[in-house]
């Protein structure tokens, strides 16, 4: 029962970015841009990109490789499927949704286990923004994690909830701010272990006149269960991207890597990422 659950929550997911974009755009599709506006309209696509809440349909494939994970400190490998559906609610507020369904493959994690692989526990966050903004962009709302599994290595088995809130700002080629939620555990599996974790995700980013962009950034995960010098793991990703168009669709394209700065015992040591994303722009 608390699979099927899942599956109807991932599939409700799939079915709102199957319907993003004709309900949040409400246009057609866009020509081409001339030459001469290419480097605006990527520059624009990508400044957009880099606000967690803008107005941008966007449809990220990221792939992860963490290496120096477990007591054998092998490779771990997840791709996150994480649409951004924006909603226009009225003329003073949008509604932006975004969807986190997680892949994972990994090695054993203790002595005697075998390696995993399969769907990660599913977060959704909802954020309520004003359509226009002051000097910060903000949006605050609910997130939610939909278990997706009940293997004990790829999944808490627990339902959660809790708040989450973004802040940031935008000035010239500049991006600054902060993404983040806690979650606590409602449901689910009772005799696994609750769920009350904390992220954080400060950034900052700069944009370049022709679609590229670089971005300081860390992605840091609180596990409050957890002992005492276990609780934080703490990336820091170093990231390029750029805005192009494939046919006539534009799509961007990333890579990074960094450090772990924190991480609890058999967690890894550093981390390389590449993404792609289909952008649908109004």
């Amino acid at each position: 029962m608390r699979d099927s659950r899942a599956l109807i929550a991932a599939g409700a997911a799939l079915w709102l970015l199957a319907a993003a974009p004709a309900r949040a755009q409400q246009a057609a599709a866009p020509a081409p841009p001339a030459a001469g506006a290419a480097s605006t309209d990527a520059a624009a696509l990508a400044k957009q990109l880099s606000n967690p809440i803008s107005s941008l349909v966007s449809v990220p494939f990221q792939s992860n490789w963490d290496f120096g994970v477990g007591p054998e400190e092998k490779e771990r490998y997840l791709l996150n499927f994480q649409p951004v559906m924006p909603f226009s609610l009225n003329d003073d507020w949008n509604l932006i949704a975004r969807v986190i369904v997680p892949m994972l493959s990994q090695p054993a994690l203790a002595p005697g286990a075998q390696p995993t692989f399969g769907i990660s526990d599913i977060v959704t966050s909802m954020f309520l923004s004003p359509a226009k903004p002051g000097a910060f962009i903000w949006g605050v709302g609910p997130a939610f994690r939909l278990p997706a599994t009940s293997d004990p290595f790829l999944g808490s088995g627990r339902w959660g909830a809790g708040p989450t809130a973004v802040i940031l700002k935008q000035s010239g080629p500049l991006t600054y701010g902060a993404l983040v939620n806690h979650i606590w555990s409602y449901g689910g599996d009772s005799s696994r272990a609750d769920v009350n974790s904390t992220f954080l995700q400060p950034f900052f980013s700069y944009g370049t006149r022709s679609g590229y962009t670089f971005t300081l950034q860390t992605e840091a995960v609180a596990n409050w269960e957890a002992a005492s010098g276990e609780q934080w793991t703490v990336p820091l990703l170093f990231l390029a991207s750029k805005v192009a168009r494939l046919g006539k669709r534009p799509i961007s394209f990333a890579f990074g890597a960094g450090p772990y700065l924190e991480k609890p015992d058999g967690g890894p040591e550093w981390k390389l990422r590449a993404a792609v994303t289909l952008l649908f722009p109004k």
